[in-house]
């Protein structure tokens, strides 16, 4: 029974946006004034997106959900991590998850840097099964489409869960026929835009995966300088 209460409750956004809470994003309006997106509708929009991956392939997985939850756990907290799944469960449960609307959200009011995250984390959720199906890829690509993510940026992060022979060309964003020196520039952009640093403020378990994207990166550079010789 509890089971299936988080996977309806993982499927549908039941929140209102714009809640009260401490403010984590926000963006100078023309008019000068300043938007907010409180920490708890960063949690409540970033579930609704899992709901979403977890469902792309018509195949509801337990592997996946568990995925969510011990993310969500990790970052916020046993404690807050349940109130969130709660929350899921105490409001209307007819209001259908729209992907543009939270793209719109985050792109309008997150840094690209926490938006490179979100999709980071979306891409951890389909492996959580042990394969990216086509139409998870499809579901995470569109929903990077609404947060303004580059082709290069989303190959790069997708590059990350897919092995081969010129994934850490795609890693860095660069293609076969980079020079040596364009390699090392590449690294060094790719390491600053990955830092760690960038999404501490978000949580653990969000620094950890800014922390795999970041050894991903250096992973992908050592394989060039041994193919290489540089």
């Amino acid at each position: 029974m509890l089971k299936w209460l988080f996977v309806f409750a993982i499927i549908y956004l039941l929140r209102r946006l714009f809640s009260g809470g401490t403010p984590i994003f926000q963006q100078t309006t023309r008019s000068g004034g300043r938007s907010r997106v409180t920490l708890a509708d960063f949690e409540l929009n970033l579930l609704s997106l899992a709901s979403l991956v977890i469902k792309a392939d018509g195949n509801v997985s337990q592997r996946e959900l568990d995925y969510v939850r011990q993310y969500f756990v990790s970052a916020y907290g046993k404690e807050r991590a349940n109130a969130v799944f709660r929350t899921f469960n105490d409001v209307v449960k007819s209001r259908e998850v729209s992907a543009p609307r939270i793209g719109m959200l985050f792109r309008s009011r997150a840094s690209y840097e926490v938006r490179l995250q979100i999709v980071h984390f979306l891409f951890g959720i389909a492996q959580a099964d042990g394969a990216v199906s086509t139409a998870e890829v499809n579901r995470i690509r569109e929903i990077a489409g609404y947060m303004q993510i580059g082709h290069r940026d989303f190959e790069s992060l997708k590059a990350m869960f897919f092995k081969d022979a010129d994934t850490a060309y795609r890693i860095l964003e660069i293609d076969k026929t980079a020079t040596d020196s364009e390699i090392k520039k590449a690294y060094r952009t790719m390491a600053k835009k990955y830092h760690p640093d960038k999404v501490q403020h978000l949580g653990e378990a969000h620094k950890k995966g800014a922390e795999e994207k970041f050894r991903k990166v250096q992973e992908a550079y050592e394989q060039l300088q041994k193919e290489r010789g540089f």
